[in-house]
């Protein structure tokens, strides 16, 4: 199984003065919204295999949308970018359900929109890595 992430973030600028919060550049929002959501591989990799037992030969991409709130951090409005998603309702339903409840910390001072695809690939086992010696 591959799979392979990309992400995209739009910092949407928000009107707040004084606020303690972090103030990232666009790419470290990406990177680190990346990082937040790169937590639950293992999650998104399970809904893949189990997808598998089902069809040995499913492939396709999963393509979410979500927004993490300024004050909080929250990640909200998860959901399946119809559009962009190829993969079965099962597997896109998990891998939704997968990424609920994350909190980006520490919290931004701008609302973030992003853009994430998850693609799913059969492919040949990965090539055991040479010894030591």
């Amino acid at each position: 199984m591959i799979m392979t992430k990309q992400l995209s973030v739009l910092v949407l600028l928000a009107g707040v003065a004084g606020c303690s919060f972090a103030a990232r550049a666009p790419d470290m929002y990406r990177d680190d919204t990346q990082a937040l959501l790169d937590t639950k591989n293992a999650q998104v990799k399970s809904c893949y295999d189990e997808a598998l037992k089902t069809n040995k030969e499913l492939q396709g991409k999963v393509t979410i949308k979500l927004m993490v709130e300024h004050e909080t951090g929250k990640v909200t409005n998860v959901a399946a970018d119809p559009a962009g998603t190829t993969a079965p309702e099962q597997l896109t339903k998990c891998v939704v359900d997968s990424l609920q409840g994350l909190v980006l910390n520490p919290p931004d001072q701008r609302d973030g929109d992003a853009s994430f695809v998850y693609d799913f690939t059969v492919g040949p086992p990965p090539a055991p890595a040479p010894a030591a010696g």
